[in-house]
Parts: structure tokens; sequence; C-alpha cells
């Protein structure tokens, strides 16, 4: 595996320097200069995950340059992991003003590439707004200071919630009509439908052969392939490990026994045809592109990692009137057992968030910056776009979108000229200001349910459902470690059990392939345990508890 990054290093190094160097001499020379002439501040931002970059010219971007008088130039992750990238600008000593380095995050904090905000922070007011001190300490480093703010899962004032922003088992409406809307909860149950579809139906109206079921398992995202026990077990969403809610116990949810049910099954559909055969090789950006044809009848996914430009696609195509958007299902491992696929409340995410490099020549320029795109104004310019352009507003002062301004915002052109999210900014959820509307149009309760394509609208209430939410089923956060996966995202190889946490997903990738598609399920998952326990799962387990009682007695100290 080092031999194979390595290699990648070399293929496309070369590129990536090229690209953030050219963001650390904006970052020296065009903001300074712009600072000294009185123009418009130009930062750098390199964000350690795929996206779209938006046109020099675009017309939002300006819009907020003149509120804010700074623009930034982002640059996402293209040819390589985030570690990967991340090593690559450590390696050659440049960075851009901006950094979010996503699971690199931890080789930045080591290699002294960031900056300490620990000075800065109460000279912004929104930015110090943005978390209670509780939260803003839980962001301290081991040394303790702070480099990094999350961007996410932050609501102002009431939540807003309508869609199931998170993992799931997904499926088209066209197979949930085709059936009669039936009651689909268990594994079995999901893919028998999608089994007696695909014989019915092996081919989309133009003759293009469906794709039963597909999995994304490129990098780190192959969460979508193995961390599926963890909720059939009816568990949330701990990430890389069951914390049991009774016990507060650390549980491994790869040896259990619904691990072994879920893979065999797995196994049994590869050998079928259901599988999708390209699913162990597809790159993220082919998986997109498939999902976008409207082909794959389901998968497992988180809904961020696809909805946006797959919906999107969909919407261009025409593909809504055929019923190829997906909607989740409360799957679980057998009848009985409670989904808690989806959980209510705010998380602060203290793995990784945006930082300011060592190479920014103005600090508190950038964080100035930071502190503007919280602004109301600006909020609903990158969420909404522009006044009587983007979103109309009605005799009550409700926000909402005309269906030409709906198809017109999906267009890709029109997003990169003229839409600007600043989406790996911080940002708010929830209600905006004004105490009338949601801060992002998919959380407005009348433009969410107007924008929904008439087959998911059937679909909800086809099920007696109002939203995406109702459909898995609306739960409390289990307790104050939750999600665990926050404290995980910040283990290294310093400690034992980093060194196992990287060793079990190492070999998670390179066995879980090979499980799916083994002639022999029994002998693919001896082997599979067998290496497994070789590299000492324990010892993870045994790091990851001491930090679930540490959250719970915090908790009970402060509601003293």
């Amino acid at each position: 595996m080092r031999k194979k990054q390595f290699t990648a290093l070399l293929l496309v190094g070369a590129v990536v320097m090229s690209t953030l160097s050219g963001c650390s001499m904006g970052a020296s020379s065009k903001g300074k200069n712009a600072a000294n002439d009185g123009g418009i501040k130009e930062f750098t931002y390199f964000i350690a995950v795929p996206g779209n970059e938006i046109n020099d010219d675009n017309e939002i971007q300006q819009k907020i340059a003149d509120i804010t008088g700074a623009k930034v130039k982002e640059t996402w992750l293209t040819g390589q992991t985030a570690k990967e990238a991340v090593g690559t600008l450590i390696a050659g000593g440049e960075y851009p003003d901006f950094i979010c380095g996503s699971e690199g995050t931890s080789q930045l904090y080591e290699a002294g590439a960031l900056v300490a905000l620990d000075d800065y922070i109460d000279k912004y007011p929104n930015i110090k707004n943005f978390f209670t001190k509780t939260e803003w300490d839980s962001l301290r480093q081991a040394d303790g200071h702070i480099y990094w703010i999350p961007q996410f899962n932050n609501s102002y004032g009431k939540e807003m919630e309508t869609t199931h922003n998170d993992e799931a088992f997904w499926i088209q409406t066209r197979v949930l009509k085709w059936a009669g809307y039936p009651k689909v909860t268990t594994m079995d149950q999901y893919f028998d439908l999608i089994e007696r579809y695909q014989e019915a139906n092996p081919t989309m109206p133009n003759g293009t052969k469906n794709i039963p079921y597909t999995i994304l398992c490129d990098d780190w995202r192959y969460f979508c392939l193995e961390n599926a026990p963890l909720f059939l077990d009816g568990y949330a969403n701990d990430g890389s490990c069951i914390v049991d809610p009774e016990t507060k116990k650390v549980i491994d949810y790869n040896t259990t026994p619904t691990a072994k049910v879920y893979f065999n099954k797995l196994n049994q559909e590869f050998k079928k045809g259901i599988v999708d055969p390209e699913s162990f090789t597809q790159k993220y950006d082919e998986y997109i592109a498939k999902l976008s044809t409207g082909r794959v009848l389901g998968m497992i996914d988180q809904w961020w990692d696809f909805y946006g430009t797959v919906n999107d696609a969909l919407k261009q195509q025409g593909l809504e009137e055929l019923g190829c958007n997906y909607v989740p299902l409360p799957i679980t491992i057998k009848e009985g057992v409670k989904s808690r696929w989806h959980t209510s409340g705010d998380t602060v995410n203290v793995g990784s968030g945006i930082s300011i490099t060592k190479d920014c020549k103005d600090v508190d320029g950038a964080l100035k910056f930071i502190d503007d795109l919280l602004n109301q104004e600006v909020i609903n310019l990158r969420n909404w776009g522009v006044k009587d352009v983007d979103y109309m507003v009605d005799n009550d002062g409700l926000f909402y979108r005309t269906p030409e301004i709906r198809m017109q915002v999906t267009n890709t052109g029109y997003k990169a000229s003229h839409m600007c999210t600043y989406s790996y900014f911080p940002t708010y959820s929830g209600m905006s200001q004004d105490n009338l509307n949601a801060n992002k149009p998919e959380q407005q309760p009348n433009e969410f349910l107007s924008s929904l394509p008439k087959n998911v609208q059937e679909c909800l209430e086809a099920y007696n459902c109002k939203n995406y939410i109702d459909m898995v089923g609306r739960n409390e956060i289990p307790g104050p470690w939750y999600p665990i996966y926050t404290f995980v995202g910040t283990m290294t190889t310093a400690t034992p059990g980093g060194t196992t946490w990287t060793k079990m997903r190492e070999i998670k990738q390179e066995y879980l392939p090979k499980v799916v598609m083994a002639p022999d399920f029994e002998e693919g998952w001896k082997e599979y345990m067998k290496v497994y326990e070789t590299c000492n799962p324990k010892g993870f387990l045994d790091e990851v508890q001491p930090e679930v009682d540490r959250r719970i007695e915090l908790s009970e100290k402060a509601a003293q």
C-alpha cells in the first residue's frame, strides 16, 4: 500500500503542487497588495474533498466581495486521497491561505502548518458566537490551542429539518411505485424488492440496462460498504464503532453476528448479478456519473454525498418523470429492530474544519472574511442567491422559487457563473435571523414541498410522510459522547490505538471486496476475520472507551 501511495504522489504531486503553489503566491502577493491599495483582498483555499470550481467572474462571488471586501479562490481535491494531497503540500512546504484537510487534518497539525486561532476568536463576534464556550473548548488540541473551525451541522435558532442528510439504504421511487408502495423495513425485503423489479424491468425505457445495486468504495467513502451493520442493529451513527446507549460501552460492529449476515447477503446478491461488478473499482466521479444516468435502483450512501449533483442532473435530463429520484428506507436486520438512521440535533465534528495556514499573510483579514460570511445578508446570497433572480418574496415575507427558477439553479453552467455558496466555509442551517425564513431553500417548508419532484411527492404521500425524515424515523442524539467518530477522526499512529485504527481500515478496504466476491463466502469470511484479528481491534476500542467516559463525565458536570 505504501508503494502504491508513493507512486500516486509521483504521478499527481507535480500537478497539485503546481496548482497550490499558485495558491500560496496569491496569499503572499495578491492579498497583501489588495490590502495596501484598498481593493478587494484575494485569498486562496484548498479543500481536500472533490468539488466543483466556479468561474473567476462569478456574479454572486463578486457581490459578496463588494460586501466583505474579499474573495476566495477555491481549489478542490482531484486525483489523490486527502492524506496524499496534504502530504504533498507538507512535503513542498507551501500552503494556501485557508485549508480544509479532511482526513489529512491531523497531518497538518503535526506538521505545524496551521495558525492557532485562540487569540483571534474574541475579536470576531460572528465567529465567537458560532459555538458555545464548551464547544470551542472541545476543539482544543493536545497543546491547548484551537486550529480549525468545523463548518457544518450548526443551526441558528430552531432546526428546520426536512431532508435526511445522513446515511441510508436509498431506493428509486419508480421501484416502490411499481410494487405498490410496500412496507420495506428489513435488509431481505429491500433486496427482494430490487431483485423482483430488475427481473420485470431490466432496462430503462430507452433500452439502457438498469444497475440494481452499486456500492461506493473509493478511499474514505468505503463507509458505503463497511458500516451498515451498525445501523442494521438499530444503533445511531457513531461511525467508527457502536456505543451502546444502555451500557455506555464501545462495541466493534465489524465482528457482530449481523456483520456476517450482511456481508453474506451482499455475497449472495453479487453472485445473482444484483451488485454492480464495478463497485470495487469505480472512483467517486464515476459513481456520481452512474447515479446521474438514472440507471441505479439502489445503494447505501450519505445524502450529502450525492444529492446535489445527482438530483440536478436528473432534473436537467427529465429523468424525474421516470421516478429516478431516491428516497431513504428504515432498513434494519430484522423486524422489530428500531431504525436509528436519523438523529436530530447539531453535533460538532472536532476532527476537522477550516484552518488558516502559516503562509497566510493576513490572518485578521482571513478571519474577518469568515466573520462576514456569517452575516445574514451574505448567508442569503450564499444559500438563496439574488432576490428576484434566484428567489422571490411573497406578501408575508416568505422566500420561494418558481418552477423556472428551480430549473435554472440546477443548471451546471448557471451555477458556475452565478451561484457562490462558499460551501466549505462556516454557515448556519436552521432559521434565518428574520425568524421567518429558513437559512437554506431545502429547509424552507413551503419551498421544500413545492420543489420536490412529483415522483417524490407521490411517494411521500403514499407512505403518509411529509419529508424524507419521516421515511426513516426521527431520533434524538443517544448521549453526550455522540458522535464518537469526531474523536476517532483525530487519532493518529502516534498512539497504539490509532495505529490499530489505521490497520483496521486498511484490512477492511482490502478484504471486504474479496468477501463480497468470494466463490465460497464462509472461506472468505474466515480468512478476513483471521487477518482482521491480527491488528488487535481491542487496542482501538480501549482508547475510544475513555473518551466516551470523559464526554459523559463532562456533560454530567455541566448539568450540575
